[in-house]
């Protein structure tokens, strides 16, 4: 009975996991439609300022995406 549980559980957070990764690339996606300039050169070059920005990007999706999912799935 409890395995069956942690199996649950554990497909759970992996389906979580997931989700929370297609949303992160989808999120960087449209920020980089939304800006002037092409993120992934910027990030090739270096560019701190746009590396601080995506970042946040991906804690800030990946904190809301991931409660959310959590919250719905439990």
């Amino acid at each position: 009975m409890e395995i069956s549980i942690t199996l649950l559980n554990l497909g759970y957070a992996i389906v979580g996991a997931l989700l929370t990764l297609v949303f992160m690339m989808i999120g960087y996606k449209m920020f980089d439609r939304m800006t002037p300039f092409n993120t992934s050169k910027q990030l090739a070059e270096k560019n701190v300022a746009v590396g601080i920005v995506v970042g946040s990007i991906f804690v800030g999706l990946g904190i809301a995406v991931g409660l959310v999912i959590g919250m719905a799935l439990n």
